[in-house]
Formats: C-alpha cells, structure tokens, sequence
C-alpha cells in the first residue's frame, strides 16, 4: 500500500454498488482505501439480489465494480467478514484507518410482522432473499441446497421492487410449464422482454386459456403510494399527484405484461395454521385518511399453498454496532453516522435498508421514472434507461465529500502505523491466498 499524499487510509466494508462508488471516489483524491468483501466476488446484491433475466444490467454493473475496484490506491481483501475475521471496535479504534464506511448492504430479509411467523419458515413460509437467490442458482447448479418452489396462487407480502420481481418469476414460470404441456418452447428471459400476453398471442393462445392461479401481491397502503418512484422531499402537491399517477401506471403496465395480481390497502395480522403448515393470511383493511395510514374493521382471509414474505431488507448485525429495532442506531441518518465511533460513516442499503442498485446509489434522491420502468419490464424493448440510476447526487457522493473533509482536519497516522496497517491488509489477504485483484477474479470466476 502506497501511502496517499493526503497520508489517510479508509476501510470501506463491502464492495458493492455503494462501496466501488465511494472507495473509487476516495481513492482518485489521493486516499488509500481498503475494501473488504465478506464473499470471494464483490458483486452483492447484482449477482444474486437481481432476478436472472438481468443480463444486461447485471453485466454493465459487474464491469462498473471492476473498473472502480481495479483503480490504483484501492486494495480488495475478499472471503473476509467484519464481526467474523475481524471484530468492528478493533477495526475501527486500532487498525490506524482514519474512517470507516459501512457498505455492505442489507441481506437479511425484514421479518414478517405477525408474531410466530418464522416458525413456518419451510412449513409454508418462504422469504424473499433465498427465494430469489435459488432462483437464480437453479439453471447452473452451482449453490447446492439452494432450492425454490414455484406454486400458482402464491400470496406475496409486499409492494416494492423486489416483490414484484417475486410475483414475475412465478407467472413466468408458470407460464413456461403450461407452454412445455402444449409442446411450446420458451425460456424466462424471452417471457419477461416480450411479455407474456405477447408471447402467448404469437401462439393464438390467452393467459386465461392457459388454467394458471396468478400470484397475489398484497400491499398495505395504496398502489399510488408504492415505493417505485420517489417524489422530491419539496414536492408540492401537483408534483406528489403527478408522482402517484406514475406509480399507478407503472404497476398497471406490470401487472399486464405478467400476469399477476395485486391487493392494496391489505395489512396482514394473523396467520392461517392448518396441519402443521401455514396456508394462508388473515388480513385487515387499511385505508389513507388525512395523509396517514388508518386500519379499518373489514378483514378478510386469502389461503394459498405458499406465502412469500418480501417487505424489505436490513442489515445483518455486526457485533459492537448498537441497534435500534431492525437497523443499526444511526445518529445521522443522512451519511450513517453511529453513536461512539465519530470516523464511521456508511453508504447505500445498510442506510436505507433497500435492497436494489437504484437505492444504493440514490439513496434520498429521486429515482428516475425511466429507469425505474425499464428495471420493471415496463418501459419498451430499450433497457438502457435503467443504467441511468448513477445520474443524480449520490449518498456515495456525499459520503466521500463529508469524508475527505473529515480527513482534512484529522492527524494522518503515522509511519510505524502505516506499516502495521499494511502487514495487516497482507495477512488477511494471505490467508485467503490473494494475489491482485485481475489475477484473483480470474481465479474465482465470472458469475454466470
């Protein structure tokens, strides 16, 4: 590691969207920056949060991530997990780094808010990472015991991206086994570009010939308050109507082009236990009144042979790191400042606890109705729209600027520092039998 002629060194844990962004940005500034990667690959989320039919959006991101991870300055230490390999407080007060970034993301799924409910997790509740993570793995075979179930009438919780990703692989799915029974070949990427309704017109056939229960998404407050674009924190009220209004079209054209259904204003609060497994949901109905979220005295049961949990992501605790409920206790929830340690700082989902690379690098700004709409399917044969999502003030952005202006009046540590820090960085990377970053990607392989 050579020493920066700002003389600083900054760990950066995670090397994802958010964590490239801000060790990219540190380290054309002149500041010597150490990534750790708890996976042998830094993609996070890209590789196994994103749905297989992302091709193209996958691979632009890989590439971006090695480019920024490549950059001179930058030191990559994968296979290596913060609270595991190495405990938080020491990295932070004792390793000599002069600031630390929290940038690894959000893999936890956020629990379903109905006591008892993990009890049947694998006895008729499902979450959505694995889920999806399964998914993905099942075509190539590489993650053994990685399996996924694919019923039709699914009940899914949720209501953002991902969930709707979710109620996408279950109608595309389905879809191809109905086709496969009528001699008719297709594949998941062919359905989800094209759609289905056109798809299955090419072959003079409907959705509703095919005899398919669509899943059902149940969403707790109003399609129009679905977190699919995001109106500015100064919005007045045509711009939050005109925001609404996009929403709506946005889902409409979603649920047309694949085939699922949705069921807003539904807050689900008991569970259905018949036989020693979870067949369904018992839900209230919420209505918008004055701005806010109400219940009402009208519930209603929905039964399926399996519910899907997708109603968002957090953090995965690191010891040493206070919580408060789900997240960790942010004092600045702005740039992720924690409580006793003044040269933290964290950056993307572990912030904003979504789990999708438009949050990561938007974190508080407005999300692009384009490239939200072509990350939904929705927005025309034309994907590139969805690259756009680095367009924009990004937390990673402003991080690196609260940094460098942190680094400006802080002590540079010393030479003997320094050297320990490097022996360190060495030792880790030696025991993971690390050589460079192009030599060890080479080594470990593509994603497929």
């Amino acid at each position: 590691m050579t020493q920066s002629n700002q003389g600083h060194c900054v760990a950066v844990i995670g090397g994802a969207t958010a964590g490239a962004e801000i060790a990219s940005r540190l380290a054309d500034r002149g500041v010597s920056v150490v990534v750790f990667e708890q996976n042998k690959r830094p993609y996070g989320k890209i590789e196994d949060g994103l749905p297989r039919w992302h091709d193209a959006l996958r691979e632009k991101e890989y590439a971006t991530i090695d480019e920024k991870l490549s950059r001179r300055g930058i030191r990559f230490v994968p296979n290596t997990k913060i609270g595991r390999d190495v405990a938080f407080p020491e990295l932070v007060r004792e390793w000599g780094f002069s600031a630390v970034v929290l940038a690894n993301g959000a893999w936890r799924d956020r629990p379903l808010p109905i006591e008892g409910a993990d009890a049947w997790v694998g006895k008729g509740l499902v979450y959505q990472n694995p889920f999806v993570i399964a998914f993905n793995h099942a075509e190539r075979g590489d993650l053994p015991g990685a399996t996924y179930e694919v019923l039709p009438g699914a009940i899914i919780v949720g209501g953002g991206l991902a969930s709707i990703d979710v109620a996408k692989i279950h109608t595309l799915e389905l879809t191809i086994r109905a086709l496969a029974k009528r001699a008719i070949s297709t594949n998941v990427v062919e359905l989800e570009v094209k759609g289905i309704p056109k798809i299955l017109a090419g072959h003079g056939l409907t959705f509703a010939e095919l005899g398919i229960t669509p899943p059902t998404l149940y969403y707790r407050r109003r399609v129009e308050d679905m977190p699919l674009m995001s109106a500015p924190e100064d919005a007045d009220a045509a711009r939050i109507a005109k925001v609404e209004a996009g929403r709506k079209r946005m889902l409409e054209k979603s649920t047309e082009k694949y085939c699922f259904k949705v069921e807003p204003l539904s807050a689900p609060e008991a569970l259905i236990v018949e036989n020693g497994r979870l067949v369904g949901l018992r839900f209230r109905r919420t209505k918008m009144e004055d701005g806010k979220l109400r219940t009402t005295d009208e519930t209603f049961e929905a039964r399926g042979p399996v519910v899907i949990s997708s109603i968002g992501s957090i953090p995965e605790p690191i010891e040493g790191i206070a919580t408060k409920g789900e997240l960790f206790d942010f004092k600045d929830w702005e740039i992720g400042r924690l409580e006793g340690y003044p040269t933290v700082f964290s950056v993307g989902n572990v912030v904003t606890g979504k789990g999708n690379i438009v949050a990561s690098r938007k974190h508080a700004t407005q999300v692009s109705e384009a490239a939200v709409e072509a990350y939904l399917g929705v927005g025309g044969d034309d994907r590139s729209a969805a690259q756009e999502a680095r367009a924009g003030v990004s937390e990673a952005i402003r991080a690196a600027d609260e940094i460098l202006a942190t680094l400006g009046q802080a002590k540079a540590p010393t030479a003997e520092q320094i050297a320990l820090l490097q022996e360190r960085i060495a030792k880790l990377q030696r025991a993971v039998d690390y050589d460079d970053y192009k030599s060890w990607m080479e080594r470990v392989g593509a994603p497929c």
